[in-house]
């Protein structure tokens, strides 16, 4: 018998004979439903106008459902609007009513579709599951109206009747609006985010917002998550990363109205060092226009320098305090030689300097701040703490977030596993004990994790390690969030984009993970089952134009980053992939600029190719969800046991 303490707890929920049977039958039955739809994104990087479309839209099925439903009911336009509608309710009916075309035969008519419709949606789920994701004001009347079959019991006039009350006491924008969102939230059962929701982007911060709205996500930290995760919890170094890349990306917006962060001290200092500085290799990518705040590509330019010299000296003094790192070549401004104006590569090859005008750095200490640059980044620094959306989104992160998660069989992580060519894991020395693999995947967590919970004063030495492991998952050449032998931001600005020192070599897991017997010794050292298992990835761009395909290792290797954010586009050909998870298939959505397929076909729709059909169809018993629903039975099976031979006692 289980053991009678947990029991006797159990038996507090379940006072009775009755309600346990009754629990034990509703959680049988759920097990033999089909399993939720679960959606897979990677690599949003704050293009939230992007993801919100997605989501709503289901990856584009809720439009395809539409057409199965209602193909021979209503035209193309009309399918389109009513998909449009339920992804943009509140616009779209205020257009409606700007044409006067929200009469009360069209509120009628699209009452009873959206009710169709979410008959559709809804079919797989138990009732349960369903009511609660309603909201309370309308729970019952929605409820009611699903599971009305007015055909064969009469009720037709009770229907129209409940629709004609909802128009003549005028909630038929409220209730529309309503089960357009309610079809929203049926639609995606899962949501897991492959990595790197920050950098780039106008407004990741939005982003964070939607995705605390959704009852059911995970999320795998990406290196650009882990360097606001850092920055929130005050690495100096890791706000110096943010913050020049916001800058580089002429991108005010997340910084300034996203989180409240003050560049104004940056600003100062910058326009004043470097007056009379063009600052030409510094000068900002113009992806989006702020729309809240605006300084001319100049200033931009200047404050970017400004940023990226301090955060070169902050990596030194990082790499100072952790020689474990094994990263003295990225001490860059050490291996200057500023009389000659020229770097020193690691072989002895000497590069002139694109730029050799460094007014805050000492030759004879070249990582040490100015006291003007460390007031600049202490205020950045304070601002990042004291950013209170910030921290909000940083405990999120940290309660649905994980260097890797395994799912259903699938096995989900932004980067990589590191690997040498051949094929074994590389290890990570820290402390004296070498990590690699799993354990390395498992430490990387565990610490970032610690960091959150030490004290934070500012002069602890301990937290300041802790906190400088999330500068290694940033950069290190054995983080797994990373995967590259370097990052080269300073050769890119100082020697050059397309000379050789400035290649960023990826880790051979890249190379290696599109072969079958590769993966296969993956999922062995996570405990998985190599025949049915699959990876998802993200961190690299599929660049479809060039050839590339998302698809690997005999179907068992899927790479989900196809170029949501709008810098990347251009490389890959696409606006990224989703990959959706049912109980029928895996699938793989092709998604265009909603934009542009919105104005030429009505409604969006990405290309959606069917890669794996299972041959039985998945049920709820089948997944990791009905394997803890199984011990939930077993558990009431021994308290409904406890309960017939006395042990525990009935209660009222």
């Amino acid at each position: 018998m289980a053991d009678l303490k947990y029991l006797k707890l159990l038996s507090k929920e379940y006072n009775s004979i009755e309600k346990t049977i009754s629990e034990i039958v509703k959680l049988k039955a759920i097990s033999v439903l089909p399993k939720g739809t679960e959606y897979f994104l990677s690599d949003l990087h704050g293009e939230y106008s992007s993801f919100i479309r997605i989501l709503r839209s289901a990856s584009g099925n809720t439009r395809q459902k539409i057409s199965q439903e209602f193909k021979y009911d209503l035209t193309e336009d009309e399918m389109n609007e009513l998909s449009n509608l339920i992804y943009e309710p509140s616009s779209f009916i205020t257009l409606m009513i700007k044409s006067k075309d929200f009469t009360t035969s069209w509120v009628r008519k699209t009452i009873f579709n959206l009710i169709k419709l979410l008959k559709v949606v809804t079919s797989k789920y138990s009732r349960g599951k369903v009511r609660s994701k309603m909201p309370e004001a309308y729970r019952e009347l929605i409820d009611e109206m699903l599971h009305i079959d007015y055909v064969t019991l009469n009720k037709q006039d009770y229907f129209d009747t409940l629709i004609d009350t909802i128009i003549n006491i005028n909630a038929s924008k409220e209730f529309i609006s309503t089960l357009c969102h309610l079809i929203q939230d049926v639609s995606v059962d899962c949501l897991h985010i492959v990595g790197d929701i920050y950098d780039r982007g106008p407004r990741p911060d939005i982003i964070m917002d939607v995705l605390m709205e959704h009852p059911n996500i995970d999320i795998q930290w990406g290196n650009h998550d882990i360097i606001w995760m850092g920055a929130a919890l005050g690495n100096r170094a890791l706000v110096a990363n943010v913050v020049r890349i916001a800058l580089g990306y002429n991108n005010f917006d997340s910084l300034e109205d996203g989180y409240g962060i003050n560049l104004r001290p940056l600003y100062s200092f910058a326009v004043e060092t470097y007056r009379d500085d063009p600052c030409k290799r510094f000068m900002p990518k113009i992806v989006d226009e702020n729309k809240y705040y605006s300084v001319n590509k100049y200033a931009t330019a200047k404050m970017h320098k400004a940023i990226s010299v301090i955060q070169f000296k902050l990596a030194c003094q990082t790499l100072d305090r952790n020689p474990e790192f094994n990263m003295d070549s990225r001490m860059t401004l050490r291996n200057i030689d500023f009389e000659k104006k020229v770097y020193i590569a690691e072989d002895g090859v000497e590069y002139p300097l694109l730029d050799d005008n460094f007014p805050t750095v000492d030759p004879e200490n070249p990582c040490k701040l100015t006291p003007e640059e460390f007031e600049v980044i202490d205020c950045l620094n304070t601002s990042f703490r004291h950013s209170e959306k910030l921290q909000t989104h940083l405990k999120f992160l940290l309660d649905k977030g994980s260097v890797y998660t395994v799912m259903n069989s699938n096995l989900l992580f932004h980067g990589c596993i590191p690997m040498e060519k051949d094929g074994s894991f590389r290890s990570f020395n820290y402390n004296g004990k070498e990590y690699k693999g799993k354990e390395l995947m498992d430490f990387f967590d565990s610490k970032a994790r610690e960091a959150s919970y030490l004290p934070r004063s500012m002069y602890s030495k301990e937290r300041e390690k802790v906190l400088d492991l999330y500068w290694y998952m940033w950069c290190g050449p054995i983080s797994p969030l990373f995967g590259k032998h370097k990052m080269s931001t300073f050769e890119n600005f100082f020697i050059g984009r397309e000379l050789p020192i400035s290649k960023e070599i990826s880790d051979p897991y890249f190379k290696l993970s599109k072969e079958e017997k590769y993966v296969d010794e993956i999922f062995e050292e996570f405990g998985l089952n190599p025949d049915t298992s699959h990876i998802i990835n993200g961190h690299i761009p599929v660049k479809l134009k060039d050839g590339q395909k998302p698809i690997s290792a005999n179907g068992k290797m899927y790479v989900i980053d196809g170029g949501i954010s709008k810098a990347y586009q251009p490389k890959t050909g696409i606006a990224g992939y989703t990959l959706t998870f049912n109980s029928h298939y895996l699938a793989l959505a092709e998604h265009s600029n909603y934009e542009v397929m919105e104005s030429v076909h009505g409604a969006y729709t990405p290309k959606l190719y069917i890669t794996e059909r299972f041959p039985e169809r998945i049920l709820v018993r089948d997944t990791d969800e009905g394997k803890e629903i199984e011990k939930i039975i077993e558990d009431l099976t021994e308290l409904f046991n406890a309960y017939k031979l006395g042990t525990i006692k009935e209660s009222s």
